[in-house]
């Protein structure tokens, strides 16, 4: 019989991510809550290179990365897919998938959670939207009717950085500022499996104000 087993933390962007692709494909799944200040065995076990999560476990194999996990899902259970099925546009989502976790998630970290030069990497993160922006117009990976691949992905874009924006006291991502994203943001949460998958946002406050006390005191 088949076992699907998720390494993970509720509130994660990249927990999230999986839930999601594996609700929306109707996987029966089992849900191992992780602390990540003490590392369990298990963890350590599936993922002993970057000892992080998410990790999902099928049929006893690893495999790690929230993006990869993604595509093995799709992969894997081949209803409502989530890739693109041309080429071409297979490899747009994944670069912009990219883009939102090399780009976009580390400068929002520095600009909202870090301690030094935090409006260099506000000016930086309005830039990496500013494009993410400009790609939207132009792809047609982002008019999409369903929840895809990078609908997933993009959920720290259109969730995570409202709220630690709001935390941190800031406003960079906007509505008058970036009126297509906030669009795309609408559209992804009419999505009941996206709703009931993200954290609380008053949670998600008290988690910040214990993690980063430096923020906002």
């Amino acid at each position: 019989m088949e076992h699907v087993k998720l390494l993970g933390v509720r509130g994660s962007t990249v927990s999230a991510r999986v839930e999601i692709a594996l609700q929306l494909k109707g996987v029966d799944y089992e849900f191992a809550q992780q602390d990540l200040q003490n590392k369990s065995d298990e963890l350590l076990k599936y993922n002993p290179i970057h000892k992080k999560i998410p990790v999902l476990l099928h049929n006893g194999l690893p495999i790690v990365e929230s993006l990869l996990i993604l595509e093995y899902i799709d992969e894997i259970w081949k209803e409502n897919s989530l890739l693109p099925t041309d080429p071409y546009c297979r490899a747009q989502a994944r670069f912009w998938a990219k883009f939102i976790d090399e780009k976009i998630m580390p400068a929002t970290v520095n600009a909202f959670l870090g301690e030094d030069d935090t409006q260099k990497a506000t000016e930086e993160l309005h830039e990496h939207l500013k494009t993410f922006e400009k790609g939207m117009k132009t792809a047609e990976l982002f008019k999409e009717n369903k929840i895809k691949y990078l609908d997933i992905a993009g959920l720290f874009v259109i969730y995570w950085i409202p709220v630690l924006q709001e935390f941190a006291g800031k406003d960079v991502l906007t509505r008058a500022n970036f009126p297509e994203i906030m669009s795309w943001a609408d559209d992804i949460f009419d999505c009941s499996v996206v709703k009931n998958n993200l954290p609380d946002k008053q949670m998600m406050f008290g988690f910040l104000r214990v993690r980063f006390p430096h923020v906002n005191p």
